[in-house]
């Protein structure tokens, strides 16, 4: 496992490889979406996250097709669909397994250093969010029933607005 969160590598919706580095100042919240949930429509939460803190907060949308296949589309139809029904415009990234031997390594190491109720690191479903405090001095870690209006309160908490 990488040291920190800002050396491992992750795939953009457009198959560019980068890291995590350039937000390494902000907090991250980091998302496993899907198209085709009941979640989905959290989507338009973690936009307005992203439209007012996107000077101190940036969303991080990872597909993952883990869970009941609801996430079927290739990245351009991901990207399309999030954008025409969404209006999203943070950063998404190539699809990836949250869980499992294919597991990315990014979300294994959150998995690690936010671990979700009793202990488990195993993720339930999609929209679990992990908010990443800048320099990665705290991660918390959030249930697909946390609604983005309340990591948004917790946000304007911690960042004093």
């Amino acid at each position: 496992m990488k040291e920190s969160i800002y050396d491992i590598p992750v795939i953009g919706i457009d198959g560019k490889s980068t890291t995590l580095k350039s937000y390494e100042n902000k907090y991250m919240l980091i998302v496993n979406v899907a198209s085709k949930c009941g979640f989905t429509p959290q989507y338009e939460g973690l936009e307005e996250i992203y439209r007012e803190f996107g000077d101190q907060v940036v969303v991080l949308g990872f597909p993952c097709n883990q869970f009941g296949s609801q996430e079927p589309g290739d990245e351009n139809e991901i990207k399309n669909f999030c954008s025409l029904t969404y209006d999203v415009s943070f950063p998404l990234h190539s699809k990836v397994d949250v869980n499992g031997e294919n597991a990315s390594e990014l979300f294994e190491y959150l998995k690690k250093k936010a671990p979700g109720v009793l202990g488990t690191e195993f993720i339930k479903w999609n929209f679990t969010k992990f908010l990443v405090f800048p320099h990665e001095k705290e991660i918390r870690r959030f249930s697909p029933q946390d609604k983005p209006q309340v990591i948004k309160e917790e946000i304007k908490k911690i960042i004093k607005v």
